[in-house]
């Protein structure tokens, strides 16, 4: 009974304050900056047991390493999500048309954008750190644009499906870390560094297929189209409408012609 009650403590904790709809932006920030830590610290870990070439590392290497580890993972999760919501969640899907598109958002979507807002902010930490090891003037100018964007995105939830559109072109980051880490390793002139450089290519051609593919256009086409199409049905409704009022004020008339009709050979009649 006492683990039970705990358990339901714990789960009411959850939801109405640390999930609270309120709350999802700054936990999701909280939670990814955790995360940040836990990556970079398994990074050091896993790589001093199983890379030899890591020991001989100077000390800002190895923290550039377990940066670019951090930043790997963060980059399969955001390209994985965006393209869910971009493609396939029904968040977005054009027979949606409760709202404009601009303004949908879910509790989904604004915990994923928290998410990685937490990794660009202890990201752009560490660069400030360790300034200019990690990098320059423009890393820390990239990051500051990306976590305004990205946050303002989260906070006034709105235009999270053009936000998750850019977020795409996070797919290249892991190709280009993992040349990073086998140029480390010694592995310049093997054969997996070619293939590497090959995947990159051909992730950024997607990429930038993706960004500017003819399905963004159709979607916003179709939108416009079915808008346009509701409101030529409302137009024919109304058109319709006002036949019927046509044809009741006709008939109105036809049978005030009969009566009137009626009257004169009556009166006709009368008279003869």
């Amino acid at each position: 009974m006492e683990v039970k009650s705990y358990q339901s403590q714990a789960e009411s904790l959850l939801k109405e304050y640390i999930l609270a709809d309120p709350l999802v932006p700054y936990t999701s920030i909280v939670g990814s900056i955790f995360a940040c830590k836990m990556v970079y610290d398994l990074a050091q870990l896993i790589s001093a047991v199983h890379f030899k070439s890591y020991s001989s590392f100077s000390n800002i290497q190895r923290v550039e390493w377990s940066n670019r580890a951090i930043s790997t993972v963060h980059a399969i999760f955001i390209t994985a999500m965006s393209l869910y919501f971009v493609f396939w969640s029904d968040l977005f899907l054009d027979n949606q048309l409760a709202s404009l598109i601009t303004f949908r958002s879910s509790f989904l979507s604004t915990f994923t954008l928290g998410v990685s807002v937490g990794y660009f902010l202890a990201d752009l930490g560490m660069i400030i750190w360790f300034y200019p090891a990690l990098g320059g003037m423009e890393y820390v100018i990239h990051h500051l644009l990306s976590i305004a964007a990205t946050a303002c995105a989260m906070l006034t939830r709105e235009a999270q499906f053009y936000t998750y559109m850019v977020l795409i072109s996070e797919t290249t980051t892991p190709g280009i870390n993992l040349r990073w880490y086998l140029d480390k390793a010694g592995m310049k002139r093997s054969r997996a560094y070619l293939i590497n450089g090959i995947l990159m290519f051909l992730a950024w051609l997607v990429d930038i297929g993706i960004q500017c593919s003819s399905s963004f256009i159709y979607h916003e086409c179709s939108v416009v189209f079915k808008d346009c199409q509701g409101i030529s049905e409302d137009i024919s409704k109304a058109a319709v409408k006002d036949m019927h009022g046509l044809v009741k004020l006709e008939s109105a008339r036809h049978c005030i012609a009969k009566e009137r009709l009626k009257d004169i050979s009556d009166i006709q009649l009368s008279i003869k």
